[in-house]
């Protein structure tokens, strides 16, 4: 099956060739000879019932650093008549520009599938999503409360706290049992960020790895275990963390098969989840999920290749 695909992303000049997973789906995309775009949302332009966007051809991709890329000629596409598939890969932040792309994306629905489906992604960022799944994560508050937060603390000793919306470890900060800085870091959440932020109580066993597991189409396809690196309470990669070969603990299993079912009727076809310790699930991620290089590395595995042949059964 030949498919038109566009990928909706950051610029390829700033790709990671060894690590970013939409250059992975970029480089299997071209080994099966489809045909593939390249756009920036912002280019993004609705008019008439027609949504189109400036966009380049992708030519060539290789892991050559400098020379990772080549476009064709810049043509103008109508998402909903010229593709048949839109990956929407742009990085958080989650903010009213990400915003505003899903709800331009969701009105070519009915003509183009675009993975994750749009509506679906606006729903369930990954840290309020998580909190229809109580029941496999540790104790959780979201709040900007400073008096909540401290009786939270009380009661759960070291805590972590993390903006709702942030992405890749950044400004995640640990407070030990005594709650020194507590306040002072609680009144910087409030003058950073409008929203809430989560408050979680620390996890001990983070120290042997914080797990991204990746779903496609609601199945499990493979994993990693991410951990922290020297100095680090962190196990994220952008951050330090380093990868191990991984299999999923018995209730990692259980989590898979409750969140199958949602992840399939939402649409939500390629998602990464993060489970400490083998049992606490901290985050589903839906917006721009990664670790299929690594998953694949160590595993052996063609990801890219499930994640391809899942759009292809979603178009028909």
């Amino acid at each position: 099956m030949t498919l038109r695909a566009a990928v909706q992303m950051d610029p390829m000049d700033g790709v990671n060739i060894n690590g970013d997973s939409s250059f992975h789906l970029i480089l299997k995309a071209l080994d099966r000879g489809y045909e593939i775009y390249h756009y920036d949302v912002r280019g993004l332009t609705w008019e008439a019932g027609r949504l189109t966007t400036k966009a380049h051809r992708i030519i060539e991709a290789k892991r050559e650093a400098g020379a990772h890329y080549r476009f064709g000629e810049q043509v103008m596409l109508d998402l909903g008549r010229d593709i048949d598939v839109v990956l929407m890969r742009q990085d958080p932040p989650f903010d009213l520009g990400y915003l505003t792309g899903t709800w331009l994306l969701e009105r070519i629905a009915h003509e183009t599938l675009v993975v994750n489906d749009p509506a679906s992604v606006r729903n369930a960022p990954e840290k309020v999503f998580v909190l229809d799944f109580p029941e496999f994560m540790p104790p959780t508050m979201v709040t900007r409360d400073l008096d909540a937060v401290k009786d939270f603390q009380a009661r759960h000793g070291a805590v972590v706290i993390k903006p709702l919306h942030g992405n890749g470890g950044k400004a995640v900060f640990r407070i030990d049992a005594d709650g020194s800085n507590l306040g002072a870091l609680v009144e910087l959440f409030g003058q950073v960020w409008p929203e809430p932020f989560m408050v979680q109580q620390f996890l001990p066993s983070v120290s042997q790895g914080d797990k991204r597991i990746v779903l496609i189409d609601g199945v499990f396809a493979g994993a990693i275990n991410r951990k922290p690196g020297e100095g680090e309470f962190r196990s994220n990669l952008a951050v330090g963390g380093y990868a191990e070969a991984a299999e999923l603990t018995p209730r990692e299993q259980e989590i898979c098969d409750a969140l199958g079912p949602q992840l399939r009727e939402r649409g939500l076809l390629f998602v990464g989840i993060d489970v400490i310790g083998g049992e606490w699930l901290t985050e589903i991620n839906v917006t721009s999920p990664t670790g299929i290089v690594a998953i694949d590395r160590f595993n052996g595995s063609d990801t890219a290749a499930m994640i391809w042949d899942a759009i292809a059964g979603r178009i028909g």
